[in-house]
């Protein structure tokens, strides 16, 4: 998993989500912006990570409060409910 660089700034959260909240957008392929990072921070729960951006390799993460989730700026992912969670999106750049 990659790491936020040390001179990306945070900028915002988002609200906390739970699996009845978290948008439909996020749970199918993404991006962020070229220049915007974001770290997953699951509260309680699980929830997998899943890059799917065709230009590098393809990986797939199970997140929990123990593991965060580093999203690059535009690379393409998606996040998928496995269960009962609330998870929080910090965003930097």
């Amino acid at each position: 998993m990659k790491t936020i660089p040390e001179n990306a700034v945070f900028y915002k959260s988002t609200p906390v989500f739970t699996q009845d909240s978290v948008p439909a957008a996020i749970q199918r392929g993404h991006t962020t912006a070229d220049d915007v990072w974001a770290r997953i921070r699951i509260l309680e729960g699980s929830l997998i990570y899943r890059i799917t951006d065709p230009r590098v390799p393809p990986e797939e993460v199970l997140l929990t409060p123990e593991h965060h989730g580093v999203v690059e700026p535009h690379v393409e992912h998606e996040v998928q409910v496995v269960g009962p969670v609330r998870f929080q999106l910090d965003f930097h750049r």
